[in-house]
């Protein structure tokens, strides 16, 4: 990494450092829920993807230069309109947008939504399902049960809100 992006993710970093907060949490929670339904992709899924890559936390850096709190590369935040990467609304937007494009280039399979996410789509258009690296498996996997975990919780809480009589 050169001189220069090293700067740029420091500056990144401390601009995120002071937009942390249980307010930042509920917006992202109401822009996943809400960007997810727009896109038709399960809400779970959304959340798991954000858990997975930023733990919730709005603004924070990878060593790889993630930005945010769907961790999108710089190429991927241009492509998509993102021009703040630390704002929650647009890192969101444009971080779901990404996952319905992937999901519908791979009909719907969101293992191969989760893997293209992690290591990029032309990563997996080469291997598909046969992708073997570890990291990839283990990120799809992370996915999956978090999905699971994200859909539990939110049957808990239908149930619990007497919805279902």
């Amino acid at each position: 990494m050169r001189l220069r992006d090293w700067i740029l993710v420091l500056l990144a970093s401390a601009t995120c450092l002071a937009q942390s907060s249980t307010t930042a949490r509920q917006e992202a929670e109401y822009y996943a829920a809400a960007y997810a339904n727009h896109y038709r992709l399960p809400v779970e899924f959304v959340r798991a993807v954000i858990a997975q890559e930023s733990g919730w936390k709005t603004c924070v850096t990878s060593a790889r230069g993630a930005v945010g709190i769907m961790q999108l590369m710089p190429r991927t935040a241009s492509v998509l309109g993102v021009q703040n990467r630390c704002n929650v609304k647009q890192n969101i937007s444009g971080g779901v947008r990404y996952l319905a494009w992937l999901n519908e280039r791979y009909r719907g399979d969101l293992r191969l939504t989760a893997a293209a996410y992690y290591a990029g789509e032309h990563a997996v258009d080469r291997r598909g399902l046969l992708y073997s690296n570890r990291d990839v498996v283990a990120y799809v996997a992370n996915i999956r049960a978090r999905t699971e975990w994200e859909s539990r919780i939110q049957n808990a809480r239908y149930s619990a809100s007497g919805r279902n009589r």
